[in-house]
């Protein structure tokens, strides 16, 4: 069997620097979501079951990555293809982050006295940070050049997304309203057009 690129010395440095740099920046998201209390924190699994799911998917994501199961053909256009989308996920979150400042946290809040923020990458799509996340998560599996670590990093947490996002959603016409459902009917939800 044949080391999967992302695994090979050298060649795997851009791999797990990229990677790298999205586990950190989850973390300090994390770490800033906490010390952030403004807001109604909306209560539901959103929170558990996103961590879960995604966590969970990175893992097998790489189980099978590591392994080499179900490798792609041609791995080094799968691999550069990767590190493109795993670099353009993490500066489109980021972009994301940035732009909403105070008011994104790695949990479900509402305040009352958010607007709705159409700038930067929230004038294309509603939920830009997610899809920075899905464009990551299919890069690294990409990356991996297998075809089970691609299908898992793209469908659960698609899936999850998708969930919390409803939840979100509905929280977000709760507190802005008519300025919210205006905003959403002009805008997707994570593909520009699509949905």
């Amino acid at each position: 069997m044949t080391t999967p690129l992302f695994l090979q010395p050298g060649l795997g440095a851009p791999f797990w620097i990229l990677f790298s740099a999205f586990v950190v920046g989850e973390l300090v998201l994390a770490v800033r979501s906490r010390l952030n209390r403004g807001g109604q924190r909306v209560r539901g699994w959103g929170q558990l079951t996103t961590v879960v799911g995604i966590d969970g998917s990175i893992l097998a994501g790489l189980a099978f990555g590591v392994r080499g199961v179900g490798p792609l053909p041609l791995p080094w256009i799968f691999f550069v293809a990767g590190l493109i989308a795993m670099l353009a996920g993490i500066v489109l979150r980021q972009w994301a982050i940035i732009t909403l400042g105070r008011f994104f946290t790695d949990n479900v809040r509402v305040h009352s006295n958010q607007t709705v923020v159409d700038r930067g990458p929230y004038r294309w799509v509603r939920h830009p940070s997610y899809s920075g996340m899905l464009l990551f998560f299919a890069g690294l599996g990409l990356a991996m050049a297998s075809w089970p670590a691609l299908i898992v990093l793209v469908v659960v947490p698609t899936t999850v997304l998708v969930w919390r996002i409803r939840i979100e959603e509905r929280a977000l016409v709760t507190s802005a309203g008519d300025d919210y459902l205006k905003y959403a009917g002009r805008r997707k939800r994570l593909i520009p057009g699509v949905w």
